[in-house]
């Protein structure tokens, strides 16, 4: 039994959110101020369902900074090896609360200054599985020490994980953004991406069978895609098995999340030694939860839920 289920690495930033709807920032006039960065979302997911996580990160050396360990900790996170880093500014993200796509700015400071030695061997080593985010790829030094200690974690018997979250105002260079994901995956990763952000990746709308194929030649074990509404499809085993996932219909009170909680539900499992059904199933129960709770998922949520 390894000490963490989940080693989340990437962004810890704080989300500046304007308080009332407008369609831009240019109109935002009061804004609020939240933890955010995905990895977070992930570990405190998994730490919700009873499971031991910890985060590496790297925040500024000032209040913000204080205000996101003091968040995260709150959630039963091991905070430890969040790093300080000296001279950059702790990472913020100014958006716009709207009922479409948010307008938002993003000031990459400390977040990207992850180095190689925030990820040590004996950390991969007690970790089942090793989580980042295309946000946390997408700039050095961050990039190079990630890519770099997934494939230690590959070696040590972690297994590696990405939510390809892409989006080209975080990675504008999208050719480079190819070849660092594909340097990722190739270290047996388990990959999981919705529609849009395949679209993202692409550039242009592309057909899921496309998409499966394309991560399996990168090196991804198991592609986890999912659909919105029309569920999920997972390819497992390199693409040699494959299984469709319906959703129940559900009246949505907030969908924010509802990815991030799908792949906790997913990991969990998966750390549990379940089928690759039951994994999917766990995370289509987890996200469901999720949908019918407005903010995040409750602070202690009953594995039992998953199955």
């Amino acid at each position: 039994m390894k000490k963490y289920a989940l080693l989340s690495v990437g962004e810890l930033l704080v989300d500046v959110i304007g308080t009332e709807i407008h369609h831009s920032i240019l109109d935002t006039d009061v804004f609020e101020r939240f933890q955010g960065g995905s990895p977070a979302n992930m570990a405190a997911n998994m730490a919700r369902l009873g499971m031991n996580t910890a985060i590496v990160s790297c925040v500024g050396n000032d209040n913000l900074g204080i205000f996101l360990k003091n968040e995260v900790a709150k959630t039963g996170i091991d905070i430890s090896h969040i790093a300080t880093d000296e001279i950059q500014p702790t990472s913020i993200v100014i958006v716009s609360r709207t009922k479409g796509t948010p307008d938002f700015i993003a000031y990459r400071t400390a977040d990207r200054m992850i180095q190689p030695h925030h990820i040590p061997d004996n950390l991969l080593a007690e970790s089942a599985i090793f989580h980042t985010t295309c946000f946390a790829l997408s700039q050095d030094p961050a990039q190079s020490a990630i890519v770099d200690a997934a494939k230690r974690a590959n070696a040590l018997g972690c297994r590696v994980s990405l939510d390809a979250n892409y989006a080209p105002q975080i990675w504008p260079d999208r050719k480079q953004a190819w070849e660092t994901i594909s340097a990722y995956c190739s270290h047996n990763a388990l990959v999981k991406l919705s529609e849009d952000d395949a679209e993202r990746i692409y550039g242009h709308k592309v057909s899921e069978e496309q998409v499966i194929k394309d991560f399996h030649a990168m090196g991804a074990d198991l592609v986890c895609f999912t659909k919105g509404g029309d569920g999920s499809t997972i390819s497992y085993e390199k693409g040699t098995k494959k299984i469709h996932l319906g959703v129940k219909p559900i009246d949505v009170i907030d969908a924010t999340g509802a990815g991030d909680a799908f792949w906790a539900g997913f990991l969990t499992a998966w750390t549990e030694g379940k089928s690759v059904e039951i994994c999917a199933n766990a995370g289509g129960n987890l996200a469901a939860l999720k949908l019918v709770t407005k903010g995040p998922l409750p602070a202690v949520v009953d594995k039992a839920v998953l199955y």
